[in-house]
């Protein structure tokens, strides 16, 4: 969501203002920010304290910050850093334009201001592009007890279909291969539209489109995941092998002070029901260790679940405290070095569990979008299966933004090795 968001405001600032790769050649600089973990938080208030240097050399540096951080500290910002120019929610993306340049007069705006409706100026083109991310809601009425996103996101909106179609047909029309659809629940998509829509009737029409190789979609609560949404695993052929699903916890108990909705076998079984429609569908998660009142039990209930759900991989956290959270104020508070010993430990497991995915995909022949030059190696390529597995493998550049048959030949904790085979890859389209 943060990258469609940097995406968008990069767009809604064109032409007046293009992307420059260095810091120093900048008249803007802008933070876009992430208020999910304190480590986070963290972050971006240590990158704008050192942008003092950077301001002190050249005065009119414009210096903002945007996303949750912004919008859940607003003019406190300000207070703590003089250096700053301006101070945006995510809401004000459409009015960026304007809220830079009342600071390149020497005001210090700040926009948190939690508006609705889901303005276009929120969803750029995708020119030259093979993947796209596309925005299709907003917001979230969950409230899940760790989670400061409904408000520092707002509520739940959902774009209208239409909007929503034209965008992606514009980038097929461009050479286009892949849309991963965007939202804090997706599976909630269409509640409160004018004309109710399912977010498994929004992806049939988009899965209809022609040119469309590759369909992905991220965020999924558990909770709202239908039969019917299961069921298109199995039937849509743009549609990826890989859904990702945040457990958060393996204590049926937790996940009630959680207020997830679900319990440890209800998750379990839409993880069965999914791998029924879907076998060789690829599952990922999200995993905190350490919520307030989590016992040894109940972390030993978060191992076994993994196990059992048979994870491809994990995001894993250790609970930090959110302003305006439930939990914050929950007793039980875990130490820290509790909740550092279970994060080794699960961290471990799902390293396992991955190399052990991993592994059985090596010798097969599979189909790898190629995203540019591998991070570890000049000399190789990085890209993704339909699996949404990392591939490194050796081959030229002009294969960025295309599709490769690949052999698939070493499995690691966090990535294959592959072997290009050129032959075979000849006949996948460049995007133009």
């Amino acid at each position: 969501m943060n990258v469609a968001d940097s995406q968008a405001m990069a767009q809604a600032l064109a032409p007046d203002y293009v992307l420059t790769a260095r810091a120093e050649d900048a008249d803007l600089f802008l933070i876009n920010t992430c208020a999910i973990r304190r480590k986070s938080e963290e972050k971006v208030k240590s990158l704008l304290g050192s942008l003092r240097g950077l301001k002190k050399a050249r005065p009119r540096l414009l210096i903002g910050v945007g996303g949750c951080v912004a919008q859940q500290e607003g003019k406190r910002l300000l207070a703590a850093a003089p250096h700053l120019d301006l101070v945006f929610g995510p809401r004000a993306l459409p009015r960026l334009p304007e809220l830079v340049a009342r600071a390149g007069r020497g005001e210090r705006p700040v926009d948190v201001e939690l508006t609705t409706g889901m303005p276009e100026a929120l969803c750029p083109t995708h020119p030259g592009r093979a993947q796209a991310l596309v925005t299709i809601m907003q917001g979230c009425d969950n409230f899940c007890a760790f989670c400061v996103v409904p408000y520092v996101r707002g509520r739940e909106e959902s774009r209208e279909p239409g909007a929503i179609l034209r965008e992606v047909a514009v980038f097929l029309a461009g050479g286009g291969l892949e849309v991963t659809l965007l939202g804090q629940n997706v599976n909630s998509y269409g509640r409160g539209l004018a004309e109710p829509v399912t977010f498994a009737q929004l992806l049939r029409s988009i899965a209809a489109l022609p040119g469309l190789a590759r369909l992905r979609f991220a965020t999924s609560h558990p909770r709202d995941l239908s039969p019917e949404l299961i069921a298109l695993f199995g039937e849509l052929p743009p549609l990826c092998e890989h859904l990702h699903l945040p457990v958060q916890s393996g204590s049926s108990r937790v996940l009630a002070t959680m207020n997830r909705g679900y319990t440890r076998e209800q998750y379990l079984e839409r993880v069965a029901a999914l791998r029924r429609a879907c076998p060789d569908i690829a599952l990922t998660t999200d995993l905190i260790v350490g919520f307030p009142g989590e016992t040894d039990a109940d972390f030993e209930d978060t191992l076994t679940l993994m196990q059992e759900a048979a994870f491809d991989g994990a995001y894993s956290f250790k609970y930090s405290p959110r302003p305006q959270t439930r939990a914050a104020g929950l007793p039980g508070q875990v130490s820290e070095e509790v909740k550092a010993a279970r994060l080794a430990r699960l961290q471990a497991l799902q390293n396992e569990l991955t190399l052990r995915s991993n592994s059985r995909l090596v010798g097969r022949v599979s189909e790898v979008l190629v995203e540019g030059a591998s991070r570890r190696s000049p000399r190789e390529l990085s890209g993704r299966l339909r699996t949404n597995q990392v591939v490194n493998f050796p081959g030229p550049p002009e294969l960025a933004g295309r599709l490769a048959t690949v052999e698939l030949t070493e499995a690691h904790p966090h990535s294959l090795k592959g072997r290009w085979l050129e032959a075979r890859s000849a006949s996948w389209p460049l995007v133009a």
